[in-house]
């Protein structure tokens, strides 16, 4: 569990304390997500790497089947990389929670709200500082 009281995280006006069984929760939560994206990496590298290795058998391939099987290597590249990203903010609001910051905007410092990050754990920015990155 955090090292840090869940009450002691900020919510905004008006929504109740944090309760160490609702952390607790969203750890477990953010921790099996944590799980599954690494298993999804691992299984893409792995297809990645095998279908690297087929390049030679398919060097007599026409050109369209060349372009389609490399369209399709590049889907599986880009693929990876957003799970990755995925992983990222997963782990950085596991350390988050972990260190007692979980809930505070990375931006202004203000609280970005227990309902918020119950629907979406991994946010680090309040609706408002999330809005003004958006409209840049």
């Amino acid at each position: 569990m955090s090292r840090s009281s869940a009450a002691s995280l900020p919510v905004r006006p008006g929504e109740e304390l944090w309760t160490d069984e609702e952390l607790g929760e969203v750890r477990a939560e953010l921790a099996d997500e944590a799980a599954g994206l690494r298993a999804e990496i691992d299984q893409a590298e792995s297809q990645i790497a095998r279908r690297l290795g087929d390049t030679v058998s398919e060097a007599g391939d026409d050109e369209a089947d060349a372009s389609s099987k490399l369209y399709e290597r590049e889907q599986e590249l880009a693929l990876t990389h957003n799970t990755r990203e995925l992983l990222e903010q997963t782990e950085h609001a596991l350390a988050r929670i972990d260190a007692g910051t979980y809930g505070v905007c990375e931006s202004c410092g203000k609280p970005i709200g227990k309902a918020r990050l119950l629907a979406f754990p991994r946010a680090t920015l309040c609706v408002e500082c999330k809005q003004r990155q958006e409209r840049r």
